[in-house]
């Protein structure tokens, strides 16, 4: 799958438990669950919202949507920008 213009804008979504909830440092990064890359953000938050959900019955439990296709392409122009 591709955006409008034909470009793969890939999404990769990963988690783990938190050190604390004030920050985006991991416990154990042997323990991270990557969960998957994505062709697309809408299939990626799709899969986040799965993984969040299922995982809320631990506070320190995060998930998040990286934007591969910024990493890998950073002086690229968003979709709609000019």
């Amino acid at each position: 799958m591709a955006d409008k213009d034909g470009k793969q804008l890939l999404h990769l979504v990963f988690g783990g438990e938190l050190k604390s909830l004030g920050s985006t440092e991991f416990r154990d990064l042997d323990a991270l669950d990557i969960v998957g890359i994505y062709p697309d953000y809408k299939s990626a938050e799709l899969a986040w919202k799965s993984k969040a959900q299922a995982s809320v019955d631990n506070a320190h439990m995060r998930y998040f949507v990286v934007h591969l296709h910024r990493l890998l392409e950073p002086d690229a122009k968003a979709p709609g920008q000019n």
